[in-house]
């Protein structure tokens, strides 16, 4: 039986960007208190692209950045970078100081800057980032979470119905079942199971069984099974989960996201290669860049700035390129 690799990325990110009032209610209230929320915190995933360090791998790490308006008028971003590797990090804290001093520096904007730790080692809880020379000091402090923590307060978690404590109990319980598939199977069916419990619509119901059923990876004859009961329970109760039609407009959105995330990803390694190669990358230029959405368009740029010999070079290429639109979007 071979068992997939568990998924902790994208769920998050997208619980993250689907439910950010309730992540900051459950994990960080004295945070939450400073914000306007009459004013819709903005996603700036294009502005995270630019502060991210070039060395970042993505696998292990989920990142959101928000520009959102405090109580005092205030307009400040909100750094939310979750650390889902099971072991640790010796560069975690610088990595929290660069993204914070990155975005001040090409934004302006002060950053609040807040860590989750999801790892499997208790005692590893990197908070700060700072060093002392010849009478020169620098520093960060920033908020962390261990969910770990949460471990001990599984009845709490039960009973609460913010979306993330139902997170904590999935991203726990992979955890814990590396390894054990039969056993993730169990619970896997047990947090789905308790979702139709909590009080949820329907719309909340769907986002969090996607959270659950990507991130509690199974084997394919696992899975099978798990779906086959879901389907019978849904009969006894006579509430359908997902119609058919939501789940071809599921699939649809998952290829549409993978698209994104394909010229996302495009973008932001063909502005970061520039950089190193040519250190500075006007404004203008970052802009067409990710203005671009035709992947193979991407892809060819992607090899001309691994070869251009200057910038001069690579814009001239960049203007002579045909104006296609993405043929991906259904």
């Amino acid at each position: 039986m071979i068992e997939p690799n568990a998924e902790y990325d994208s769920p998050w990110k997208e619980a993250l960007g689907d439910y950010f009032e309730s992540f900051l209610t459950f994990f960080f209230p004295q945070v939450y208190s400073l914000i306007d929320w009459s004013q819709p915190p903005q996603s700036l995933e294009k502005e995270l692209q630019q502060i991210a360090p070039a060395s970042e791998s993505g696998s292990r790490v989920a990142d959101k950045l928000f520009q959102v308006w405090l109580c005092d008028k205030r307009e400040v971003w909100v750094l939310v970078h979750i650390e889902v590797q099971s072991q640790e990090e010796s560069k975690f804290a610088q990595r929290m100081y660069i993204y914070s001093y990155r975005a001040f520096d090409l934004y302006q904007r002060p950053v609040i800057s807040l860590a989750v730790l999801g790892d499997e080692r208790n005692n590893w809880r990197p908070s700060s980032y700072g060093w002392s020379l010849g009478g020169c000091e620098l520093s960060l402090k920033f908020p962390i979470v261990k969910l770990l923590d949460y471990q001990a307060q599984w009845q709490n978690l039960e009973q609460n119905t913010n979306p993330f404590a139902v997170i904590i109990m999935a991203h726990l319980k992979t955890k814990a079942t590396t390894g054990k598939p039969q056993e993730r199977e169990q619970w896997k069916w047990s947090l789905v199971r308790g979702l139709y419990d909590r009080g949820y619509d329907r719309e909340k119901i769907i986002k969090l069984f996607q959270v659950i059923d990507r991130m509690m990876a199974l084997p394919q004859e696992l899975q099978q099974s798990f779906e086959d009961k879901l389907t019978r329970y849904e009969e006894e109760r006579q509430m359908p989960l997902l119609s058919r039609m939501e789940e071809r407009g599921l699939e649809q959105g998952t290829r549409q996201g993978l698209e994104q995330g394909t010229r996302q990803t495009l973008q932001s390694n063909i502005i970061r290669i520039l950089q190193i190669r040519f250190a500075i990358v006007s404004t203008e230029l970052t802009n067409t860049i990710n203005s671009l959405n035709n992947i193979s368009e991407l892809q060819r740029l992607l090899v001309v700035s691994v070869m251009t010999n200057s910038i001069a070079d690579f814009d001239q290429i960049l203007s002579h390129l045909p104006q296609i639109t993405d043929t991906n979007e259904d």
